[in-house]
């Protein structure tokens, strides 16, 4: 399946702190790497067919914003978890979860960097054994 977004950049000014932020708050493990000298952290991501991919970058020519487009990332099954990590982390939360009917939930955050960032959890579909995440 062709996505309309293969790669996304998150501009930061510190990696290392950037990094240990989305790490904690999403639980997953970052790829430290450069391209063309430019440090990148890279999130996980499968086949470019199956997924889109993104990386946290710090480049001179890129400042974090509050301010700019929204980039929403997965939180997962468990966006309320994330969520209650943000603070802890370093961030803070701009909108709580919100659900938004049959694409799930979402959240919007702040991170280290001063990025807004959105968190996204998709609604899976009910069976008597997977009741739905209590409203908030």
């Amino acid at each position: 399946m062709q996505h309309a977004i293969n790669w996304f950049e998150i501009p930061v000014a510190d990696l290392s702190r950037a990094t240990a932020f989305y790490a904690e708050v999403l639980r997953i493990e970052l790829r430290p790497e450069r391209f063309q000298e430019t440090p990148m952290a890279v999130f996980p991501y499968g086949p470019p067919e199956q997924a889109v991919g993104g990386a946290l970058i710090l480049d001179a020519r890129k400042r974090p914003s509050a301010a700019g487009v929204v980039v929403y990332l997965s939180a997962g099954t468990d966006i309320r978890g994330a969520v209650s990590r943000v603070v802890k982390a370093g961030g803070r939360v701009m909108m709580p979860v919100t659900d938004i009917g049959d694409p799930g939930f979402i959240a919007l955050i702040q991170d280290t960097e001063g990025n807004v960032v959105g968190l996204h959890e998709a609604r899976l579909p009910q069976t008597a054994a997977t009741p739905a995440p209590a409203a908030t």
